[in-house]
């Protein structure tokens, strides 16, 4: 009985690993609700348990990102300071708040972060980015941050702190509040506030994910709400998940692997809403 928990953790821990990686968002949001349905822990169980295995998880593929230069880390460390300032509050906030309204609030995120990303996966979007990382040159839309042309980096202006610094500050209260690392957010809003193509957006995502996750741990950790038991076979299945889903977001397409977890996504929060008022 005992070996085929352990199975079943490490396997949970795969899968969400692998969306992880191929994706840059997704695998902590799925996290929790394959905690809640497979081992039928609450949401604030839950949460702690994903937060480490995102830290531990996401750092594999920081490493490999950082090796091949494509983190942009001046913007993905704004957003964990800010990040990290705003996560204990979310989870002042989760720790006061009972189990089924956190169930409801992570199924509309879920159902939100869905919609996002299916749209973001359109045609257009991947197109103006193409486009604009091929020859260098302004196209008509205009970003929030834009880059040096011959240096490449961002050019720090107002508009740009404040859309990197939100994006960071709406992560973290996320990690805090029910347990997600927060690529959910962090992603769609470099693909809308940049021209970073789509693997430079997973690395830095990954590399703020791991910042701000590793926060959430200590703070779960030094309030006892952490399970190590589950957390770390779950946490090792991620680790292991991440090299593979590195592998497959290079084989496959963005749009695919996007529209494939918005689908994974809606049944997760049919799922956590159904068990919810089943009980």
């Amino acid at each position: 009985m005992l070996t085929t928990l352990l199975i079943e953790i490490v396997t949970l821990g795969l899968i969400m690993g692998i969306v992880l990686g191929a994706t840059g968002a997704g695998g902590a949001i799925l996290s929790v609700p394959m905690l809640t349905i497979f081992l039928h822990l609450n949401v604030n169980q839950a949460g702690p348990i994903g937060l480490l295995a995102i830290t531990l998880g996401a750092l594999v593929a920081v490493i490999l990102g950082l090796r091949e230069g494509i983190v942009r880390y001046k913007a993905a460390l704004l957003m964990a300071g800010v990040g990290v300032c705003f996560s204990p509050i979310g989870f002042w906030v989760a720790q006061r708040t009972p189990n089924p309204p956190l169930v409801i609030v992570f199924t509309l995120v879920l159902i939100w972060v869905a919609v996002r990303m299916w749209r973001n996966s359109s045609p257009a979007v991947k197109v103006t980015h193409i486009d604009a990382d091929a020859d260098g040159a302004a196209n008509s839309q205009t970003f929030s941050c834009e880059r040096n042309v011959s240096t490449g980096k961002f050019i720090w202006t107002f508009p740009c702190v404040r859309a990197i610094g939100l994006t960071g500050a709406i992560a973290g209260f996320l990690s805090g509040l029910i347990g997600v690392g927060g690529g959910f957010v962090i992603v769609p809003s470099l693909v809308k506030n940049t021209r970073l193509d789509m693997r430079s957006i997973v690395a830095t995502s990954l590399t703020v994910i791991t910042l701000v996750s590793a926060a959430g741990v200590a703070i779960s950790a030094s309030h006892g709400t952490l399970e190590w038991n589950i957390g770390l076979p779950f946490s090792g299945g991620a680790m292991v998940g991440m090299l593979i889903g590195n592998v497959v977001n290079k084989k496959i397409s963005g749009r695919v692997l996007s529209r494939g977890f918005s689908v994974v996504a809606v049944l997760a929060a049919v799922l956590m809403a159904g068990k919810l008022f089943m009980n």
